[in-house]
């Protein structure tokens, strides 16, 4: 009774929280400019604000003119400030967290949440759960065990500031209603060998009624292959009720195939989008392709045209200009004080009604060693379109430009680690080329040209991908391989993996 009355509650919110959302769908563009100038009016007597003269900022290309796109590197010298606990800097307070992340070229990043930014990431998640059960209208899965396969919730202080990895921090957020039926015990969730982590989370995971798994694809591969391995059955024989993935941090196309293989069995899945600055989209209708963004939680967006990003005069385009099918690097203002900052992530809208993105790449992911600019969606189309004609399947892959062959032309380097590889290699490699070539022009043009030769695809051993993280400490968390590098450094750490 009490799981019927549960799950019947959780139907009707879901259906309350969907029929409110569809208002602000309607009306994202209006709600944008209303957004930032209430941003900028709260924050107009910070540092940052009487530095940039926010008191005269009164509409979109007011602010665009006074703040320029930034990096972290450009807003360093607050954050180091807010380290100190010095309030008034970006924001009118000190934040309640520091997300600390890594990847820049003096070390770790401290992201700021603040006590009005920290709510929009637990609700957004709340939120694809919600639209999830509402479509689906179906909520069986409440009444089961669920997983997040996550960073350690321990947290450090910086100067008084609660610190650590994004999805730790959420840990401490998740709704009380959700925490009796959470997995992995905290003594497990703070692990920090994450192999040893995962083994443990195999153990506490095995005999439980899972209904919900929620990670980046990657490291929900490691731990059901470590599943599979152990019973010697698939993942839905082991959870018969398992019900939904929620999912994130990088595409989740590419890892489909060994996914479905692994489950042997039907599974929801549900793509988000969420990162330490901000929440930014999930997939509204898990049964279309394409993340809703989210226009009403404290972020406002700016879209830079890929091909201008970088250059002083690139535009700054809002929703109500955006174009479908083109590729947008991603500039964001945050109610936690990040103001025009550019997060690295490149997205496509694919509908306007409402707006809804894929992610296409990372501005620091691409190869254009030779002019072609090709990025991370078209890799992954050509991939999926080639794995459709020559069946195969692949645990992951990195492309890298080799510019000085030992001989012949310079050519594009894959290096694939096949779960299963093609019967024909060959032809595999031919029609990856002959995809890669639909999808970029100027790759084509090289191509015909003679300026490249065709691919080269070097096959490397069973868990290359897996020893490589490891060896460079970033197993584990949201730790991931690039898809796509502009030089050879990642490629050089992987031939030692070559076949």
């Amino acid at each position: 009774m009490l799981n019927f009355l549960k799950k019947n509650i959780a139907l009707l919110w879901a259906k309350k929280h969907v029929h409110e959302a569809e208002e602000i769908k309607k009306n994202a563009k209006s709600n944008q400019e209303q957004l930032l100038l209430s941003l900028v009016n709260t924050a107009k007597k910070t540092l940052f604000g009487r530095e940039h003269d926010f008191e005269n900022i009164h509409s979109v290309a007011d602010f665009q003119e006074k703040v320029k796109i930034s990096d972290y590197e450009d807003l360093k010298p607050y954050i180091e400030r807010v380290k100190k606990g010095q309030a008034n800097i970006l924001w009118t307070d000190i934040p309640d967290y520091f997300a600390k992340t890594s990847g820049t070229t003096s070390g770790a990043k401290y992201i700021p949440i603040s006590k009005e930014g920290m709510p929009y990431q637990v609700k957004a998640a709340q939120s694809a759960l919600f639209h999830y059960i509402a479509k689906k209208n179906n909520a069986d899965f409440v009444n089961g065990k669920m997983i997040f396969l996550q960073g350690s919730p321990e947290l450090e202080e910086v100067f008084g500031i609660n610190t650590g990895r994004l999805s730790g921090i959420v840990a401490h957020h998740i709704p009380k209603y959700l925490q009796k039926n959470r997995l992995p015990s905290w003594e497990t969730n703070i692990m920090e060998d994450w192999e040893a982590k995962v083994d443990k989370i195999v153990e506490e995971t095995e005999k439980e009624n899972m209904t919900l798994i929620s990670g980046i694809p990657p490291w929900l591969i490691m731990y059901f292959e470590k599943l599979v391995e152990k019973h010697g059955k698939k993942i839905k024989q082991i959870f018969p009720n398992l019900q939904l993935i929620v999912t994130g941090g990088v595409n989740y196309e590419p890892y489909r195939d060994k996914m479905e293989e692994l489950l042997g069995g039907k599974v929801d899945i549900v793509q988000t989008f969420p990162a330490s600055e901000g929440f930014f989209a999930f997939q509204d209708d898990y049964t279309k392709e394409g993340l809703l963004l989210l226009t009403n939680q404290g972020i406002f967006y700016e879209f830079v045209p890929l091909e201008e990003y970088g250059k002083p005069d690139a535009r700054r385009l809002t929703l109500k200009e955006i174009e479908l099918n083109k590729d947008y690097a991603l500039v964001i203002t945050t109610n936690s004080g990040l103001w025009a900052y550019s997060i690295g992530d490149v997205v496509r809208f694919i509908d306007k009604n409402p707006h809804r993105i894929v992610v296409s790449g990372r501005t620091k992911h691409f190869t254009s060693a030779f002019g072609e600019h090709v990025i991370a969606f078209e890799v992954e189309e050509a991939m999926k379109a080639t794995l459709e004609k020559y069946p195969a399947q692949i645990t992951e892959f990195h492309l890298a430009p080799q510019v000085n062959p030992a001989e012949g032309l310079p050519y594009h380097e894959w290096f694939i680690e096949f779960e299963k590889s093609p019967e024909n290699l060959e032809l595999f490699r031919n029609e990856l080329d002959n995809q890669l070539r639909k999808r970029n022009s100027y790759y084509d043009d090289l191509i015909s040209g003679s300026i490249l030769q065709k691919l080269h695809i070097t096959s490397l051993k069973k868990n290359a991908f897996h020893e490589y993280a490891k060896s460079q400490g970033k197993l584990g968390g949201q730790n991931k391989t690039p898809r796509l590098a502009n030089d050879r450094k990642v490629a050089e750490l992987l031939e030692i993996y070559k076949l």
